[in-house]
């Protein structure tokens, strides 16, 4: 699945993996946000450890404005392939176009390579 043309990076396989399986963690043992409207206000907020954005959302419009927030916010973000990815590792049955990690339970290592990772993709 090729990225949205907004984003100015390449998120390898392997990171897109890493941040589902983060997600799935913090899901049970931390809190996520689930849904644009979630995420968006946790990034407003400033407690927003980790976002994740679904890259085949459909008009890509509705999530174009993530990745300057999350800029702005200092929160890290991260494109996965896909929403319906996205909402399993939720937990939910319905695809979902963007997802918060708030507090990160036992996922934070993870969490916290993540991180370091995605900074290192965009110097």
């Amino acid at each position: 699945m090729p990225k949205p043309s907004f984003v100015d990076v390449e998120f390898p396989e392997e990171l897109q993996k890493k941040a589902l399986e983060a997600l799935e963690i913090a899901k049970d043992t931390g809190r996520i946000k689930k849904g644009i409207n979630e995420a968006t206000k946790s990034i407003e907020r400033g407690i927003a450890r980790l976002v994740l954005v679904a890259g085949d959302v459909e008009p890509p419009e509705i999530i174009m404005y993530l990745p300057g927030l999350c800029d702005d916010k200092k929160a890290p973000y991260i494109f996965v392939d896909s929403k319906k990815d996205l909402g399993n590792a939720c937990g939910i049955e319905r695809p979902t176009a963007a997802v918060a990690i708030v507090i990160d339970g036992k996922a934070k290592d993870l969490v916290d390579d993540l991180v370091e990772k995605i900074a290192g993709l965009r110097k």
